[in-house]
């Protein structure tokens, strides 16, 4: 009997242990599928993000200026169609809200479109598609896409909403995990060419590149702490109009589920030419499944 007793003591404390060790294995979509990862075929991910900057000041004066704020609301949906892992389509639609006047930052949500103060709706939309362009690097991927827009002016009435053309992106995606995987980088570099007629937009014939760098802690496989850095260089072809900002900033992400998680970011500009010296608050919502 006591020799019974001792074997399923021993088969307990193995197979305990072995679940342990599947379990200390498996990753966490955050931790997983950075915007490096490309999906399996039949996988989808469903992101939605909201962006919130306000201001009330600007490179162009001195001191606090009428606050003005814009808010951005995107949708990006991928899903995997290649058998090798290396090749995802997707759509991404975006919709915003800007007020000024000095209105409160928070009536961005009223989507009133009170006249000379305050203007929303969708103002454009992207087909894209992402790969992987070296088999050997897994974790390097680029994103393609083609907005459109959707708005037939940029400012109405004293109140700007979205730039009027169109926009060829590409996205540069790089990360590292470190051997010990309680820390991650993560590089992008995002390109964008604005074209269109020159009297629709102010950006068109210009080029525009934000390179950033992002480092995330894991305390554990569902939570992460996350720093960042990112510039911004508008390139004018025509040297109309030049323009260039500093942002650096942190946030959290956390997995509530197996397939949903959710994220929180601010940022503040802390330097630039031509532009506003706001600060960004941030959320959101992934589900990958």
């Amino acid at each position: 009997m006591k020799r019974i007793i001792t074997a399923i003591i021993a088969l307990v404390i193995g197979f305990t242990g072995f679940s342990q060790e599947t379990e200390e294995q498996e990753k966490s979509v955050i931790q997983e599928y950075t915007p490096s990862k490309l999906l399996k075929k039949g996988q989808w991910d469903i992101k939605w993000f909201n962006n919130l900057y306000t201001q009330t000041e600007s490179t162009f004066s001195s001191g606090t200026e009428p606050r003005e704020t814009f808010f951005t609301s995107t949708l990006d949906v991928f899903t995997g169609v290649s058998e090798s892992s290396r090749f995802n389509i997707g759509l991404l639609l975006e919709f915003r809200s800007n007020v000024n006047s000095n209105r409160n930052a928070f009536d961005v949500f009223s989507f009133d479109g009170e006249s000379s103060t305050a203007r929303s709706g969708f103002t454009s939309f992207a087909p894209a598609i992402k790969f992987n362009p070296f088999k050997n690097v897994s974790n390097f991927t680029i994103q393609t896409a083609f907005h459109i827009p959707l708005i037939d002016n940029e400012t109405e009435n004293g109140v700007f909403l979205d730039q009027n053309g169109f926009i060829f992106q590409n996205r540069f995606f790089y990360d590292y995990t470190f051997p010990s995987g309680d820390w991650q980088i993560f590089t992008e570099l995002n390109t964008e060419y604005n074209f269109g007629d020159e009297n629709d937009s102010f950006a068109n014939d210009s080029f525009r590149l934000t390179p950033g760098v992002f480092l995330s802690y894991f305390p554990s496989s569902k939570f992460t702490i996350l720093g960042l850095v990112q510039h911004s260089q508008l390139i004018d072809i025509n040297n109309n109009f030049s323009q260039d900002f500093t942002a650096v900033g942190g946030g959290v992400k956390y997995q509530l589920t197996k397939e949903l998680n959710i994220e929180t970011l601010y940022t503040n500009f802390v330097r630039g030419n031509d532009t506003g010296l706001g600060q960004t608050f941030n959320i959101g919502l992934r589900a990958l499944f």
